[in-house]
């Protein structure tokens, strides 16, 4: 195994013509487990704190080396070998306890497929997951904030005599007392089997089991480290929701790779957040632009006590430059961003410290190593010349194997190149870098002009009274549709807040652009992973929850 190398540069090209980036093969690949990873870190970094968290239950602090997290790993393997078959399906429906990544590993060493749920689904939302993957077994916190998932949990397992409902307070029933001779003996060996489901966080539609393998998941967690220079042994705190793939992919995987240690935040709350990263001298931060707004919004006022973190790495959701110019004063950090989704494991892109100030502020960066990329019409499938904006496309070995259940579905994800169609529209320039213009079904129609939500929404949202824009399409007779925008106020909104943002709309934006309809809400719909439902948004303009501003 491949072991802490830094990232060789880049071979020189020439200047693209079209938007069609061939895979930078100067990084290598790795063909290793999930469970791999770890074992060979319990080896080469075996006194290293690998894992801070709290416990379930009781809330105690937790603190195992990379040994005893491998060893801890290994129980719950012998565990899991006792209630499913290899390639069977365990689902893990928890906030982030530490149990979370102990599990996380545990699985993946027993050879079963982990499947991530969300911890506020309600008993509809669990019942569909639990159903559509055919879940051998579920293992479930008692509750989360004030929600009482034990109940829910008891009430599924009335309804499912052929499912193993198992609470993470029994802990003798996921978690042996010792390792047995055969968990060691039979850990897979094939990176190219599928490891675990996530289901895609659903801001439109049915959500859908996206399948994920050891390899998508080890080499993207590998060349996101390399990519973006994360140092050997960097101490990283995660606030982000484990079910996601930024959190147990990126924020977990990533630290291990290079031998650092992983500080899981249970429960999101800004000043939490901020201490901890004070007490463990954190190196990194990741985030999404919901968690970074909050603590930077926590500490307006006060930035001269915020505490140094040398980089902050996130993204989920196009992130505003204000945003990043703001946590780099406060925090005296990097802030690097970064593009995919989960069905690229998910990382496809991202900035670097060494890329110009443009591009760090303006762009989601340069594809990663052994990735093919390119924008598309999304009508006739054509490369478009550089700086045309298209539909990004992704190939390699990080996309998705399948979504669980629907051929047809995964059949309409692919181009006929085999490339994920990933429904983000972007350009790319001469150099490769990308840069992002909204979803293609957020794309708004007016008069026959085509115009980019996203557009929009930054230029409002370096505005310094908004702490928050989203831009969405209304129905309209005569145009087809209309520009709308709902904004959350920072602070008491004031009563000409509609003049002020129109005369700055107007100041930066092409006549058209500027909406004709402007909201005011006191939260936007969000996905747990901070993305803006704006499906709901448009069901909330319909059912009046906005108040307009005339």
């Amino acid at each position: 195994m491949t072991t802490l190398e830094t990232r060789p540069a880049d071979r020189e090209r020439d200047p693209l013509v079209m938007s069609f980036w061939e895979r930078d093969t100067s990084s290598d690949l790795v063909d290793h487990t999930v469970g791999g990873v770890l074992a060979e870190r319990a080896v080469t970094h075996s006194a290293v704190t690998a894992l801070i968290g709290t416990r379930h239950g009781d809330g105690a602090e937790l603190r195992l080396t990379y040994a005893e997290l491998y060893e801890e790993a290994l129980k719950v393997a012998t565990a899991l070998r006792q209630l499913a078959e290899p390639g069977e399906f365990v689902a893990l429906w928890a906030p982030n306890n530490v149990e979370w990544p102990i599990i996380q590993f545990g699985a993946a060493l027993a050879g079963v497929v982990l499947v991530a749920l969300n911890p506020v689904l309600r008993p509809g939302e669990l019942d569909y997951a639990l159903g559509h993957s055919g879940a051998r077994v579920l293992i479930h916190a008692d509750s989360s904030r004030d929600y009482d998932m034990a109940e829910v949990a008891s009430s599924i397992a009335g309804d499912r005599s052929d499912l193993i409902v198992i609470s993470l307070s029994e802990r003798a029933r996921w978690r042996a007392d010792e390792v047995a001779a055969d968990t060691l003996s039979n850990v897979p060996h094939d990176p190219l089997a599928p490891v675990m489901m996530q289901y895609t966080s659903g801001t439109t539609g049915k959500p859908k089991g996206v399948l994920l393998s050891h390899r998508s998941l080890v080499n993207v967690a590998k060349l996101t480290m390399e990519y973006v220079g994360i140092e050997s042994g960097s101490v990283a705190v995660n606030p982000l929701p484990m079910f996601h793939t930024a959190a147990c992919v990126v924020a977990t995987l990533g630290p291990v790779w290079v031998g650092g240690t992983v500080v899981l935040i249970e429960q999101f709350a800004p000043a939490p957040v901020i201490e901890t990263v004070r007490r463990e001298s954190a190196d990194l931060l990741f985030y999404v632009p919901a968690v970074l707004g909050a603590i930077l919004e926590s500490v307006r006022g006060h930035e001269g006590n915020a505490p140094h973190v040398t980089t902050m790495f996130g993204g989920a959701a196009p992130v505003p430059s204000a945003m990043i110019e703001s946590a780099e004063r406060v925090f005296g950090s990097a802030v690097l961003n970064v593009f995919g989704q989960t069905e690229l494991s998910p990382v496809l892109s991202a900035t670097r410290r060494t890329d110009s100030r443009r591009d760090q502020l303006t762009t989601v960066g340069h594809p990663l190593a052994q990735v093919d990329c390119k924008v598309i019409d999304p009508v006739t499938g054509d490369v478009l010349p550089i700086g045309e904006v298209g539909e990004i496309c992704a190939r390699g070995y990080l996309q998705f194997l399948e979504y669980w259940k629907d051929p047809d579905a995964t059949a309409r994800a692919l181009d006929r190149d085999g490339f994920v169609r990933t429904g983000d529209l972007g350009s790319m320039d001469s150099r490769g870098y990308l840069t992002l213009a909204g979803r293609l079904k957020d794309l708004i129609i007016r008069g026959g002009e085509n115009i980019s939500p996203l557009e929009i929404e930054s230029a409002l949202l370096a505005v310094d009274s908004v702490l928050d824009a989203t831009v969405i399409g209304l129905a309209d007779a005569r145009l087809g549709e209309v520009v709308a925008v709902v904004v959350r106020a920072r602070g008491e909104a004031a009563a000409d807040l509609r003049e002020q943002l129109e005369r700055h709309a107007r100041a930066v934006l092409s006549p058209y652009k500027v909406p004709s309809r402007w909201f005011l809400a006191e939260e936007l719909p969000l996905t747990p992973t901070g993305k803006i439902r704006k499906f709901r948004v448009v069901e909330g303009i319909r059912n009046d929850e906005f108040h307009e501003l005339l």
